[in-house]
């Protein structure tokens, strides 16, 4: 799954996106934080896939590791 994350320094700014598309980890985050569903995501943004919502989980989840409060 990780290898669905990407970080390009000109793209983005850096941030972690998806599969090299312009769609932050970020992005998908706050739109699940907001109450979107992960299909209405889909619906959306056509060019993710639901393996994608996994990644992003998953890279959240490693990342959250590492931060301590």
């Amino acid at each position: 799954m990780a290898s669905r994350i990407t970080i390009e320094p000109g793209k983005r700014s850096g941030q972690p996106c998806i599969r090299g598309l312009r769609i932050t980890v970020w992005d998908v985050l706050s739109w699940l934080a907001a109450g979107m569903t992960e299909q209405q995501i889909l619906d959306d943004y056509p060019e993710l896939t639901p393996d994608d919502f996994r990644a992003v989980y998953d890279f959240a989840a490693k990342l959250g590791r590492r931060v301590a409060l």
